[in-house]
């Protein structure tokens, strides 16, 4: 264990997910098991550039493991990316004597804690909270299991409606870069056709696809649309374009936005969250920097920021053949 960490600041950057809450619990605790300070850094970057620091401790954390958002709130910090704003936040941890942090957050957050790494050698370790499960070396973030199962719920009410109104249903869902979260639900709730960024379905063959879905006798149907799909400018288009072409479809679209990210954390974000704060704490301690806590065949593994920046996380491919054999 390094002897030169005594006192370790955490914080939550970039769009929250669930699981943060847990993670900054885990992160704490395995702090105080060590003997070794915590502190909560405030409001991400910006907080950290303004002193928006607390001492923490084991007592500080209780009864957030179930909740979602984050204690520490989240901010932007354009200042953070001027040199003259990361040497503030630089002489603010030095004021407070903080000598390592843990990153709780995706890309940005990252890239940030890199590029301030390379300016002061300050040891940062990081965990990956994003809904969209699209940073390279861990198969699942935090946040991801949750926001699954939030959207399954709500496509599960969804088609409720269609089905009592024989209607087309458009369902957007997060996924600007990646299409994890559409091709997982919509093979969990059985849509008829699912749009992603990776594959390029294609106007023809999703209007063929429809047809021969009433062909088979559906009278309803239910199409998944990750929000980063290249095949129309917007769901609205697509919704269009259907009508224009299907005039036996009513058709309807419903944007599931940021409820995507709210809401208890699941079981899995629980549990993952506080194995990835254990090992991001104890990383540190054994005196590793610059590295990405992640899950892989279910055991804790270290990945360099910098891939975890610059590496694609893979559409599964198998799901995607499954998909192609159900909404035969």
């Amino acid at each position: 264990m390094s002897k030169s960490i005594k006192k370790i600041g955490v914080f939550t950057s970039g769009g929250d997910s669930p699981g943060m809450n847990a993670a900054i619990r885990s992160v704490v605790r395995t702090c105080a098991y060590h003997q070794i300070e915590s502190v909560g850094i405030y409001r991400g970057y910006q907080g950290m550039i303004e002193g928006d620091f607390k001492p923490m401790n084991a007592r500080s954390v209780k009864d957030i493991i179930n909740k979602g958002g984050t204690i520490l709130k989240s901010a932007r910090s354009d200042e953070f990316r001027t040199p003259e704003g990361r040497k503030k936040a630089y002489e603010q941890l030095k004021k407070e004597n903080i000598d390592a942090l843990v990153a709780i957050g995706g890309d940005g957050t990252f890239t940030g804690s890199l590029i301030f790494n390379s300016e002061y050698n300050f040891p940062v370790i990081g965990i990956p909270g994003t809904i969209d499960n699209d940073i390279f070396g861990t198969s699942h973030t935090l946040g991801y299991d949750t926001a699954l199962n939030t959207v399954v719920e709500a496509i599960d009410k969804i088609r409720d409606t269609a089905s009592s109104h024989n209607r087309l249903f458009f369902i957007e869902v997060m996924g600007r870069d990646a299409g994890h979260i559409a091709l997982n639900v919509g093979v969990g709730a059985g849509a008829e056709e699912i749009l992603i960024p990776e594959e390029d379905l294609g106007l023809d063959r999703l209007l063929e696809s429809l047809r021969r879905s009433r062909r088979t006798g559906k009278t309803s149907s239910i199409v998944i649309v990750a929000e980063g799909d290249k095949i129309g400018k917007s769901v609205f288009e697509l919704r269009d374009y259907v009508e224009e072409n299907l005039t036996e479809y009513e058709v309807r679209v419903s944007v599931l936005g940021h409820m995507q990210r709210g809401g208890s954390p699941s079981c899995f974000d629980r549990v993952l969250a506080s194995r990835m704060g254990v090992k991001a704490v104890e990383s540190l301690l054994e005196g590793k920097s610059n590295f990405m806590v992640g899950l892989n065949d279910d055991k804790m593994s270290l990945t360099p920021l910098d891939q975890a920046i610059k590496g694609q996380s893979k559409i599964n491919l198998e799901l995607l053949r499954v998909s192609d054999i159900m909404t035969t």
